[in-house]
Order: structure tokens, then sequence, then C-alpha cells
């Protein structure tokens, strides 16, 4: 084959590649839109019309891109909680070493960062948790339950080695959870009435310091490493 052929071949490649960009875009933008949707008025309160709106993009590329209103929103969750579950999972692998008071130190920080950037998701999931329904199950098996689980196993082990309160460790994840993500999720009543605007990182940094200090009040013991292989 000649190399003019071998060009001719290439060139139809370029508006392809173009297309699946700008669809992946297109995508993105909906998927934004969606979550900032879903989170101020429910999935009832939602229309894919009202999405289709904030994205600027015309609206029957929602069923194009999703088929219907219940897998945008599903696809919008799993969006939200792969990039937070990859921010929980670089702040254990780059403390892995440490003691286990940095490394859930370490992880309680990563979650009110991604809380701050992202404060719809905990807005979803107060609507979703407000009543039964099958995203709510579906949210939980598919995301919460395996976060919890992965959150509980590392404070039975701080609490085993004395840094963290005694008491039930799921309870105590929830407590950690809520003083992160709840308070994000009440950011506009939190300015309005205490003055503390949790859009500045300051005040995000103060957040997870106070978060820290309150649910990791010890220092890890002398022979952790002891402990932490005895796990």
């Amino acid at each position: 084959m000649s190399a003019g052929a071998e060009i001719k071949q290439e060139l139809p490649e370029k508006p392809v590649r173009k297309q699946q960009q700008r669809s992946i875009r297109t995508q993105q933008k909906l998927l934004d839109a969606a979550l900032e949707a879903f989170s101020e008025n429910g999935f009832k309160g939602t229309s894919t019309r009202d999405i289709a709106e904030r994205a600027g993009v015309h609206h029957p590329l929602i069923t194009y891109h999703f088929k219907n209103k219940e897998e945008l929103w599903r696809a919008s969750a799993d969006r939200i909680f792969t990039q937070f579950n990859k921010a929980l999972r670089e702040a254990r692998e780059a403390s892995a070493d440490l003691c286990p008071r940095t490394r859930m130190a370490s992880m309680i920080r990563a979650y009110v960062r991604c809380s701050a950037t992202q404060p719809a998701l905990h807005k979803v999931i107060v609507q979703e948790a407000s009543h039964p329904s099958s995203r709510l199950d579906w949210l939980v098996e598919r995301h919460l339950r395996p976060l919890s689980r992965e959150a509980v196993k590392e404070l039975e082990n701080v609490q085993r080695q004395g840094i963290a309160p005694d008491g039930d460790p799921a309870l105590l994840f929830n407590m950690i959870r809520a003083s992160a993500g709840g308070l994000m999720a009440l950011g506009l009543e939190l300015k309005g009435t205490s003055n503390i605007d949790l859009q500045k990182q300051d005040a995000v940094e103060a957040l997870a310091d106070m978060i820290i200090q309150v649910f990791l009040p010890n220092k890890a013991p002398d022979n952790w490493r002891e402990l932490d292989r005895a796990r």
C-alpha cells in the first residue's frame, strides 16, 4: 500500500473523533446539569427539559444519550461517586504507611474537601433519603453501603487503638459524614445564620480540622504498627 493510500485511510477518522469528543462533552454537560437540578428540586420535581436548558443542549439529546430521566439520575450519581471514591482512595494510598490516626485524618480531610467541591452530592442523598424508593435502594447498594463498609473497617482500627471514641463504628462514621456532607448541604443556611461560608477554602479546612479533633481526640499508641498488623 502506498503512503498516499495510508493518508486517505486516516482522514475519515478525524471527523469521527471530533464527533465523539462532542458527544462526551454533551454527556458531561447533561450530567452536571442533572446533578444540580436533582439536588435542588428532587427527582420528581425535575424535568428533563429543565436539565436540557441548564446544560444548554437540545432536549432530544437526553433520550439519545440516557434514554430517560431515571437513567440520567443514575448516571449523574455514578459520575459524582466515582470522583468522590477516587479522592478517598488517593488519600488512603498516600497515607498508607503512616500511623492510623494520620490515615483516618487524611481520609476525613479528603471527604470534607470533596463535599465542599460537590455539595450537590449530599443534597441528592438527603432528597432521596426522605422517603423509600427504588433510587434510594440502588444508591445504598451501589455506593453508600460499600463506602460505609470500608470506612467502618478503618474506624474499628482507630477505636481499638484508643484514637477514636468507643461505640458503634457505623454510627461514628455517619456522625462524621453528617458533620461534613450535611453541613455542606446546609451551606446557604449556615452563611445566613452563622456567617460561615463553606465556599471559602479556609472555612473548609477549619471544618476538617474540627471534625478530626472531635472524632480522633487521641494520639496513636507507640505500638501502633504492631496493632495494625493484628487487624
